[in-house]
């Protein structure tokens, strides 16, 4: 991947003072950090806000959580922090770190680092620093290896971070070789940078991330999913996908992502299945309505990853893939569960895979109320999220064809809006309760009052709400065709 272009000197000289004056101006409307400085400094310790928070005070997005480093050990930062935090927690504290709230804002001090890898364990070896140029040198990307000391605002940029910042360049303090051979995590995290920032991957680290891809394996599950979420939860995903596939690291976590990039789309021979799945990401995050909703990334993600395994060539050429939603839902599961993700996230992105397709048939012949009932009853809570997934799925570039999908979506959008409101679909459920079963059949709780509770759902489903008589006569003709009555 290529360097993006780096502005002239000149340019770079009134960017340099600009960005510094900023940085001044964020800290100065945020006194907290300055008196922290302060107290430091009383106790003989150097203390300097660090990587992410210098990165986004210069890009204008400082939020509440702040990062800092010192040369204090955390006995030393407990003793100088005590009676002045609002709270404080010691969860990091064997890697160095003390957190520490006050006014609102979380505060998390870092002892100078200068630790190694043995690159064969999967932790790196913490050893403390002692100095602050130690410290950035060790940090994963040069935007991330700025400092500001506090409290006299000295800014610290060894190795380029704010040139890399102004030219959108990902880059590494240290030869990339050395830094992805030390932290292979680094190499996905350069990907999440490049999807969160819109930021280019430097071409030296791109050519180590391709070469150096099987050094992944060393990593947790954990730590590869927690990037990966960020990532796909980033200002733009598809740039982080990408570079995940173009460099192999995909292979190592998500390999049925890499899977589709030569499958054939039934529904948009133009275009493959992979350039297909990254337009649908894309569409889902106008959908969005509140922030990054993962669930919904992730389905538009998985959604046709059962493609390869169902692919079929007819007698007459055309490419066909029956059933992929069944088969790429199994594998949704499978994928998410070996990346640790939580059993519900999983059953929802799962759930959306599997219900893709159903819209497919509405457009092709009238849909009975019977049809729209299930698929609410189906979709459950997920009807709105199922909505917006079909709705990106729709990425072919006929306009009268995409113009006929939206629109045999909005009737189905109407016509299930008419039906709930007759019918509360969101809470569909037999016209007797379990108590009404059993009393009428005269069994006690057990298997044959939940065949009944389904045997009635189902003809709520079919039939829509029956009143208590039909109700009643349609159970004792089951029961009877059940042997369960006389």
């Amino acid at each position: 991947m290529s360097e993006a272009s780096a502005p002239h000197a000149a340019d770079r000289r009134d960017l340099t003072a600009a960005q510094r004056n900023a940085v001044a101006e964020l800290l100065r409307v945020s006194p907290v950090a300055d008196e922290l400085g302060r107290r430091f400094a009383r106790a003989g310790h150097e203390l300097h806000l660090v990587g992410g928070s210098v990165r986004d005070a210069l890009l204008g997005r400082l939020g509440e959580d702040l990062d800092f480093c010192t040369d204090a050990h955390p006995d030393q930062t407990l003793r100088i922090v005590r009676g002045w935090a609002e709270s404080i927690w010691e969860t990091g504290r064997e890697f160095g770190t003390i957190g520490v709230q006050r006014d609102g804002l979380r505060l998390e001090v870092t002892t100078f680092r200068a630790e190694v890898y043995d690159q064969i364990s999967r932790n790196p070896v913490v050893r403390y620093g002692t100095s602050l140029t130690e410290d950035l040198k060790r940090r994963d990307f040069t935007i991330n290896a700025m400092a500001v000391s506090l409290p006299e605002h000295r800014f610290t940029d060894p190795h380029g971070g704010l040139d890399d910042l102004a030219a959108k360049i990902i880059r590494t303090p240290a030869p990339p070789h050395e830094s992805f051979r030390d932290d292979p995590l680094r190499m996905l995290r350069a990907a999440r940078f490049a999807a969160q920032l819109r930021f280019a991957v430097h071409a030296d680290a791109h050519t180590a991330m391709t070469r150096m891809a099987a050094d992944l394996d060393r990593i947790t599950a954990e730590r590869i999913r927690d990037e990966f979420t960020k990532l796909l939860c980033g200002a733009d995903p598809v740039t982080g996908l990408r570079l995940l596939v173009d460099t192999g690291l995909a292979e190592r976590f998500l390999p049925e992502l890499t899977g589709l990039k030569l499958e054939i789309d039934e529904h948009a021979q133009h275009k493959d299945v992979y350039e297909h799945t990254l337009t649908v990401v894309s569409n889902a995050l106008r959908f969005e309505e509140d922030g990054c909703d993962f669930v919904l990334r992730m389905a538009a993600l998985m959604h046709d990853i059962g493609k390869p395994a169902t692919k079929a060539v007819g007698p007459d050429g055309r490419v066909s893939f029956h059933h992929h939603e069944v088969v790429g839902a199994r594998l949704t599961k499978a994928r998410m569960k070996a990346l640790r993700y939580p059993k519900e996230v999983t059953a929802k992105v799962t759930a959306l895979v599997a219900l893709h397709l159903r819209f497919y048939g509405y457009g092709r012949g009238e849909w009975t109320d019977s049809a729209v009932r299930r698929y609410v009853a189906d979709a459950g809570d997920l009807l709105p999220r199922l909505h917006k997934l079909t709705r990106s799925d729709c990425t072919t570039r006929n306009r009268r064809k995409a113009a006929q999908l939206a629109a045999d979506y909005d009737a189905l959008e109407e016509r299930i809006a008419r039906i709930a409101a007759e019918e509360d679909l969101a809470r569909v459920r037999p016209d007797l309760d379990g108590n009404a079963i059993m009393e009428l059949l005269g069994v006690p709780p057990g298997p044959v009052v939940g065949r009944a509770w389904k045997h009635l759902k189902e003809l709520r489903l079919e039939r829509g709400p029956l009143d208590r008589d039909e109700a009643e006569a349609e159970l004792l003709r089951w029961a009877r065709e059940q042997g369960v009555v006389e």
